[in-house]
Formats: C-alpha cells, structure tokens, sequence
C-alpha cells in the first residue's frame, strides 16, 4: 500500500528532508521520486554534520579538497554544493513541468550569520552564484535580524527558504519581508517571479509543551499553531494586495511544513503529516516518516482553513500555563543556537576527517 497519492491530491507537495552523497549514488533519491512522487528536498546543518559523520561517502571529496588547500566553510560549502546540485538536476524536469513552483532544494546560509544581516546578504547571493542552480533556495532564519536579508535577497533576485519560523507572527513578519521585496521589484521594473518558502516548523512545539500540558493536549500543540499559520496564509493570497502582485506576475510564497517527524514514542508516527495536508502547502520529512506514511498513512480531508478548533486548543494551552508567545520566541532561538552547534560540530568533524585522511 502506498497512502501517498491520496496525500497529493489535497493539493500539497510532499519534499525529503534529507540529503546525503549514499542516497544519491545508489539511487535510493531517484526512486523516492518515481516511487513516492518526492518532488524536493531541503537540507540543513545539521543533516550534513550527520551524514558526513556516519559514513565514508565523503571521504575522497573531503582528502581531495584538503590537498588543495581547501578548509573549513570553504571545503563544507564545496561538498553541500556538489550534493545540491545532482539532486537539483534530478528534480530539473519536475521544476520545468511545473513552471518553477516546485522541484527546488535548499542550502542553509552559515548559522554564524544569524545576528549579521549585511553579512548574510553578501553570502546568500555568493551561493546562489556559486549553485549555478536555478532550483535551489538559499535557507535564512526569519529571526528579527533575518528578515531584512530576506527583503534584501528577494530584492536581488535569489529564491529563498525562510527557515526556523514558529508561529503566525512570525510567519507573517517573514511574508512581509517577502513582499517588500518584491514589491521593490516591481516598482523598479525588475521581473517579479522570485520564488520562496516560509518553513514553519512543528513537532518542536510538542516536545517542548508536553510536559506541561494534560493527556487530552498533548502533541495537539503543534498542529494548532499550524492551523493558525494557515488561516493567515489563505488571508494573505486573498489580499488586495497579494492578489496586486499576482497580476504584476510575481508567484506566492509557500507555506512549508518543516519538522513533521514525531518526537513522541506514544504518538502515531505518522501524526503531523496526516493533519496539516492541505492545499498549495508543502510537507517536508524524513526519511523514517515518509515509509511509515507511504506504509500506512491516511488522509482524512484537508486541513481546516478556519481555525476555530485551533484557537480552541490554544486556549486551552495557555489557561494551563504555555506562554504560546514566549515560547515561540524561545523555539526560535533556541533553533538558532542549535543550528550553529552543528554548524561547528560540522566543521570541526570536516576539520578532523582533514586531517586524519591527509596522515597529519
């Protein structure tokens, strides 16, 4: 049994959230597409730092640019590209038949740069040159001092992934960050067609708020915070405002399901994925998810765009004491500071791998 197709037809695309060299050399990425109707996949810090730990896949890559004198976020930023961009070519046919709304892949910005806007500007727009991709997003934290690079990168033309967004603020102060840009372009005569996502991320609710909440609340956490974040999504397209830009040409900017793995051993597996199907949306998950979807997944309807069950829950989680706005922000940074430990676990495993596989 395969539940996937009855995923798709509610409208939403169903991305990896995954990428490592072993899964594009045996072919296990093209089957997912062929199989499971796969059609992107985003990637992160700490996906990388994993899979150049838990194999030797990356071995000859890493002695060879070491010898060259390659090091640090140099040598990563080589190796993350060289993956992104035979996965990028594998989804090319899916991105061309749909027009450029999907088939995309993702590359993080160095989590270094959180508090550096200037600085992750420059660095967006130098790997999105150096992807030489069409189809591959360059991930920014929607963080306070994420947003104006979002502006700005929109601006000058490269796709972004917002990342690490945990609620319907933030989520809508990324949205506006998106269309100043574009709006920006439009006034300058500029093509408006500049592809985004906002990634808003799940599961990471729940495994902070269960403990505090009765059995009836838990692991319902995250799944009203993306029911909210959805009523503000379909809002939003139905703006005059949005729909202004639509008529300029420009192309809406997703809504991204991100962290959509269950957390919780008591909970079904398959739990995040089943509730927030729903149309012009995108699911992107792991690996161990996607099998047990495709294995026994079911998919009741689509999510509701009204809201009033969500607000519910919500109600109920705050009278029991969860700051929902506190604890946003602290998911947020939180996420942040978790990005920039694999960061440097990353590097510094890159650094070792260097080392040990040159003989020094």
């Amino acid at each position: 049994m395969n539940s996937i197709p009855a995923l798709r037809t509610t409208g939403q695309s169903l991305w990896l959230d995954n990428i490592t060299r072993t899964l594009l050399d045996d072919g296990t990425l093209q089957r997912y597409i062929d199989a499971f109707g796969v059609t992107g996949l985003t990637s992160n810090p700490t996906i990388f730092d994993e899979a150049i730990g838990s194999s030797g896949a990356y071995d000859a890559g890493i002695a060879t640019k070491a010898a060259a004198g390659k090091s640090g976020e140099g040598l990563f930023t080589e190796l993350a590209l060289e993956d992104l961009r035979r996965a990028a070519d594998l989804f090319r046919p899916i991105f061309t038949a749909t027009d450029g709304v999907d088939g995309w892949v993702s590359m993080e910005v160095s989590p270094l740069l959180a508090q550096d806007t200037a600085g992750t500007i420059a660095v967006a727009g130098q790997l999105h040159a150096q992807a030489a991709r069409a189809n591959l997003f360059i991930k920014i934290p929607g963080t306070p001092a994420g947003l104006g690079a979002i502006e700005e990168s929109i601006y000058a033309g490269v796709p972004v992934n917002v990342t690490l967004l945990f609620s319907r603020e933030q989520y809508l102060a990324a949205a506006e960050a998106y269309l100043r840009g574009i709006e920006r372009r439009v006034k300058a005569g500029l093509d408006p067609r500049v592809a985004s996502v906002a990634s808003l991320f799940v599961s990471r609710w729940d495994r902070a708020a269960n403990e505090r909440l009765p059995a009836d609340l838990r692991n319902r956490l995250g799944i009203a915070i993306g029911q909210r974040t959805y009523k503000a999504y379909r809002e939003l397209l139905g703006s005059p405002r949005w729909q202004r830009l639509a008529l300029a040409g420009a192309r809406a900017q997703r809504l991204l399901w991100a962290s959509t793995g269950v957390k919780d051993p008591q909970a079904r597996d398959t739990l995040y994925v089943e509730a927030l199907a729903a149309p012009d949306t995108i699911d992107t998950m792991p690996e161990k998810t996607l099998h047990a979807f495709a294995d026994h997944g079911a998919v009741a309807g689509v999510m509701d765009a009204g809201g009033a069950d969500a607000e519910a829950v919500l109600t109920r989680c705050s009278s029991v004491g969860v700051d929902v706005v506190a604890l946003a922000t602290q998911l947020q940074t939180d996420g942040a500071a978790a990005f920039i430990q694999s960061w440097k676990s990353l590097l510094a495993r890159i650094a070792t791998k260097s080392a040990s596989l040159s003989g020094h």
